[in-house]
């Protein structure tokens, strides 16, 4: 097979990464995205080892399910939840909002525990987490994309795992600048070892401590506190990627595909808060507003800062948010929607409408 050529109808930017990126005063790229976004119509080749294993996996964990309501000791299945939330706080503080996209900094010991935290969710190294999602949000819903939406709810769920990548994610993953995540020590020593201390963390220690603390059954301790628990916090993750990208309003960009979804949200931690991550990536509230209920990350961060681990919190300032609503939202915004007492006749003659139809 020839070495693949990216060509001038390879993937274009279509997303904003970093605040640096940003090309209007509010945040945005002047480019259209909307007729950036693509999916080349091209035969998926599929990598049955993985449909295999993740059928399993599914399997092992319906089983759990059953375990809980039949045959699991209640002390497992909270133990289970714990490690659901541990597990989350290391993707959604850790891999995304630290280190994917520098929304805050971290002194070393909050940096330890989210890496170890990240280890005990089993979604890959946090370093090649962040790279891909890097990649996600520059080239969001083109073929640069891991996980396009605009191929379907089911390939951008889990489909993208099933099958090989599309060349254009390596080719534009390697004009990344990484620097940041491999002058991390602690994110480079994970990365090193992961093999070793990913099955430790996710799987061996969560299935031996239920047996030895609380006498529970081999059984129940790998089928609720490991497999089940492991492939319910994928599931809740890739909901991000699909139903975050797919039902829900647009407020603050229409043009682009996430939306503001309220239950994702509440299983991920604030991460269904879609529209206005892509909109504003490097705020660390992936939202506008400060509730901690449907957004416990939020709360993890401000916890830490106020003890000094986490600092130069970033966020967006008022006017700008608004900026943006008036100009790409569609108009379903809380404060400043279409009909809304606040919205001046001033502010709706500066309105610039996108692909505005009839």
């Amino acid at each position: 097979m020839a070495p693949y050529e990216p060509s001038s109808n390879s993937s274009k930017q279509t997303g904003v990464l970093f605040e640096g990126d940003a090309e209007t005063a509010d945040g945005d790229l002047t480019s259209d995205r909307f007729q950036l976004k693509r999916a080349e119509n091209r035969r998926l080749d599929l990598v049955w080892r993985n449909i295999i294993l993740f059928a399993l996996v599914h399997l092992s964990a319906l089983y759990g399910l059953y375990s809980i309501f039949t045959k699991a000791k209640l002390a497992t299945t909270l133990f289970a939840a714990g490690l659901y939330i541990i597990g989350m706080l290391g993707v959604t503080a850790g891999a995304h909002r630290l280190w994917a996209h520098r929304t805050y900094k971290a002194k070393w010991p909050l940096r330890l525990i989210l890496v170890i935290f990240n280890t005990v969710a089993f979604q890959d190294a946090a370093y090649h987490w962040a790279r891909d999602h890097r990649v996600h949000h520059k080239y969001s819903e083109t073929d640069a994309d891991p996980h396009n939406a605009t191929r379907g709810f089911f390939f951008s769920h889990v489909g993208w795992l099933l099958c090989k990548k599309h060349p254009d994610i390596k080719e534009k993953g390697k004009g990344l600048d990484l620097s940041d995540l491999r002058a991390d020590p602690i994110l480079m020593f994970q990365r090193k070892h992961y093999y070793i201390l990913m099955p430790l963390a996710c799987f061996v220690l969560p299935t031996v401590i239920p047996m030895v603390y609380w006498n529970e059954t081999l059984a129940s301790s790998w089928f609720v506190a490991s497999m089940f628990r492991w492939c319910f916090q994928l599931n809740m993750t890739w909901l991000v990627n699909s139903a975050a990208h797919q039902f829900g309003n647009r407020p603050y960009d229409k043009t682009m595909n996430p939306t503001q979804n309220a239950y994702v949200s509440a299983f991920t931690f604030g991460e269904g808060w879609h529209n206005y991550h892509h909109s504003f990536p490097w705020d660390y509230k992936t939202a506008e507003w400060g509730r901690y209920s449907l957004n416990i990350t939020t709360a993890f961060i401000d916890m830490f800062a106020k003890i000094g681990w986490a600092y130069d919190l970033k966020t967006v300032a008022p006017d700008m948010i608004q900026r943006r609503v008036l100009r790409t939202g569609d108009g379903s915004h809380e404060l400043w929607g279409w009909g809304d007492k606040d919205l001046t006749p001033e502010d709706a003659r500066n309105v610039l409408f996108v692909d505005k139809r009839s």
